[in-house]
């Protein structure tokens, strides 16, 4: 029997040991997901488990996916009353969109470990990026961005309509346009510091697009918009969107939603906004509130409202 013979039996005896050991540690684990809190996992094992070792953070070992090498401080571990769901709590919130690790030893009747990753589902995670950016985290009634063309064109539906149509148009050419120039020419040659430099001169060359086609298509919509269009290069949430995405290493998929979702809420600040205004003209109004302020306290009460989606959690 020569050397090569001898390797593959040694082999397929490790194999025929190794693998009963593996699926019961496998077996071991029924659920991941994270927790509640920023700071939590919840595992769910298949059965009952000794609640003395399930309780020990010791026999816990957490990473994150790209990082094997950093391990993850646990503070605790609590074993539900049905011995099989386990909720570990960390010192610090653990960053979501990426996948961890999840090491459990000494659960099984064998010794044997039980390696998992948790992480949420990709879906989820980008439809959470486009209802946190047009709903929770509100552009214009959460971060008080853009109010210049807000308050300027949201007088007519008609206008805050085509205007927040443009803004969504303008919002995800840019961002899209932004994340290819970040992620192949400013990050790979460093040149992160021309990061604003660089997206308005985006933001420009698309509203110039835009004005061009607009000017041809739909004139009456183009005087509608006045300066307000040319407002839009400069205006803080087109500019606000390209430095987050960069900012977050913001994938492509990811990108666009953000993008999606800054635009669409700024759609819909416009249409309830001007919704009110047009009932306003009919309304009697002490004279020194007409115009702007009364705007401005109207905004506010928008603003109020939408405090209410604060920690809404979806996926």
């Amino acid at each position: 029997m020569n050397m090569h013979s001898m390797r593959r039996i040694l082999l397929s005896l490790v194999l025929l040991l190794g693998l009963p050991v593996l699926a019961q540690a496998q077996e071991l684990i029924a659920g991941k997901s994270f927790g509640k809190a920023p700071n939590e996992i919840v595992v769910t094992f298949t059965s009952a488990v000794d609640r003395a070792v399930a309780e020990d953070p010791a026999n816990y070992r957490v990473h994150e996916e790209q990082d094997p090498d950093i391990k993850l401080a646990l503070e605790s571990v609590v074993l539900a009353e049905d011995q099989k769901t386990a909720t570990l709590t960390f010192a610090e919130p653990l960053n979501s969109r990426l996948p961890h690790v999840v090491t459990v030893s000494r659960l099984a009747e064998s010794g044997a470990a039980a390696t998992f990753t948790v992480m949420k589902p990709y879906l989820g995670y980008l439809l959470s990026i486009l209802i946190s950016a047009l709903l929770i985290n509100n552009f214009v009634f959460t971060k008080y961005l853009g109010l210049c063309v807000f308050f300027g064109t949201s007088k007519r539906k008609d206008t805050a309509k085509g205007m927040g149509l443009t803004f969504t148009l303008v919002m995800v050419v840019s961002a899209i346009m932004s994340w290819f120039f970040y992620q192949f020419i400013l990050k790979p040659y460093d040149l992160n510091f021309l990061q604003i430099v660089i997206f308005i001169g985006l933001v420009s060359l698309t509203v110039q697009a835009v004005d061009t086609v607009l000017r041809k298509v739909n004139p009456a919509l183009f005087n509608a918009f006045g300066v307000y269009l040319v407002l839009v290069i400069a205006n803080c949430v087109i500019i606000a969107v390209p430095l987050i995405l960069a900012d977050n290493e913001y994938n492509f998929w990811e990108s666009f939603m953000l993008a999606l979702g800054a635009g669409g809420g700024f759609l819909l600040a416009l249409y309830l906004m001007s919704s009110v205004r047009e009932r306003m003209e009919l309304a009697n109004i002490p004279s020194t509130f007409k115009g702007v302020p009364i705007a401005f306290i109207v905004a506010g009460q928008f603003a109020l409202a939408f405090l209410g989606f604060s920690g809404l959690t979806l996926f």
